[in-house]
Order: C-alpha cells, then structure tokens, then sequence
C-alpha cells in the first residue's frame, strides 16, 4: 500500500529568501534569487528548467555541499548553513542520500562494497554494515550482482547501486541530480519506477532534477526555475522548449 499523500505532512525543506551568487572573473553570477521553496515528508518534487537556472544549485545547498549567499534554508528543522564543516559531514551522511547523475561509484570496489561506505562512518559492526548493504541492493534489484565491480555492470545497474547507496543509511531525503542523464530509455524507466517505488512504498521524500519531462512526471509535482528564480506551481519558463523525452 503507497504512503498517503504529502499535502498535510510536516514541511521538512524551507527556504526563506535563498539567494546564491558565484564570481566568475570579475563577474557575479545570480544563480539563485530569493527562492521560496517548501517541501513536504513524504512529497516527491521534479525540478524543472532550462541549463543554467539554478537546479542543481539548489540541490546542493538542501544537501549543504554548499552555502547560501544571503536568505536561509532548513533541512529537518536544520539551518544547514550553520554547520561547520565536520558537523555537515555527519549531518549529511545520517540524513542525505545523494544521487548524481555519472553514478559516481568507486571502480575498485564491488557493488556491494560501494554501498556499505556511506556506514563506515556510523558505529555499526562490520556484520551489520554488510547485513545493511545486502538489504539495500536486493530492494533495487540487484542482489545477484553483489560481487560485481562497476565495469561489469551497465549503466542502469550502476545508477541502481548508487540508489542503494544513496538509501542505504535510511536517509530521510533523496536529492536525485539528473539520475537518468547517462542512461538509455529502458535503463532510465528502470531507474524512474525504482525511485517512484522508494516515495510510494517506503514513504522517501524525493528532490529531483531534471531535464526529461517522461522522467518529470513520475513525481508528484513539478516545479520550474528561470534564470534563478523558482516560478509558481504550475507555471513554466515562457522561452523554455522541453527537450525531447527518453
């Protein structure tokens, strides 16, 4: 049985005013301006717009990979640009599961080793750590690829072992960038009807960027950002032509 709708669930990303600015040379870039964002427990929200507008940005502060220029943003009742740096890391491992786009998976290691690092840094035992991974690749279907390094996986199948690395902790958010940017039609769908399984059955809460409107629309909702600014539900960049779909 899914998990009921997230419309009266507790609102576990805020973000008050959110503006980020780069400097490039002697230029300052506006990569976020005054964003106003709520995300509830349990919701599952595509993030949607043209290169540029500020997406992967803003995964990246609700992550706390990096800080806010000015305004606030608060992640379980956590203002994450307050942490210091060893306190983000374990804030981060303990309650973030991140899913890039290039899987980002340490070739040297099996599947299964890919997936217990993230418990290195908790006080579980060894048998614990290895009992958790296993439980992890067998709910992304991959139980019988344990042993397998990521070059003798595809594509889809590495994607998935990031899933489970990104799960494997019981993070209480996935933020998802670009998950099925490198993947094939079938992979992609592959990857797409796991992640909709994790926030139906399993009650994630699911932050997503893309640029693929098939894949979009496996999330409850989808939001769009122009040139930094996070427009009003249900209304879309004016010069923004989707891509085509998978």
């Amino acid at each position: 049985m899914g998990v009921p709708q997230a419309a009266g669930a507790e609102v576990i990303i805020r973000t008050r005013n959110l503006s980020k600015e780069f400097v490039r040379d002697s230029f300052r870039i506006t990569a976020l301006k005054d964003v106003e964002l709520q995300v509830r427990r349990g919701d599952y929200i595509a993030l949607m717009g043209p290169s540029g507008s500020g997406k992967s940005t803003l995964l990246h502060l609700a992550a706390a990979m990096d800080r806010p220029t000015s305004g606030d943003i608060e992640v379980l009742g956590q203002n994450v640009g307050t942490l210091s740096e060893s306190a983000v890391a374990r804030w981060r491992n303990i309650h973030i599961g991140f899913v890039f786009q290039s899987f980002n998976l340490i070739p040297v290691l099996t599947a299964l080793e890919n997936v217990e690092l993230p418990l290195k840094l908790t006080h579980l035992k060894k048998g614990e750590r290895d009992q958790h991974a296993r439980t992890a690749l067998k709910l992304v279907g991959l139980d019988d690829r344990m042993h397998h390094y990521p070059k003798q996986l595809s594509g889809g199948q590495e994607q998935r072992v990031a899933i489970a690395r990104a799960i494997v902790t019981d993070a209480d958010i996935l933020l998802c960038d670009e998950p099925t940017g490198n993947l094939d039609a079938k992979s992609a769908q592959e990857v797409l009807t796991l992640l909709k399984r994790l926030n139906e059955e399993y009650g994630k809460t699911i932050l997503m960027v893309t640029h693929d409107p098939h894949a979009a629309h496996f999330a409850r909702h989808i939001r769009y950002l122009d040139k930094g600014e996070l427009l009003p539900e249900g209304q879309v960049p004016e010069d923004w032509r989707a891509p085509d779909a998978h």
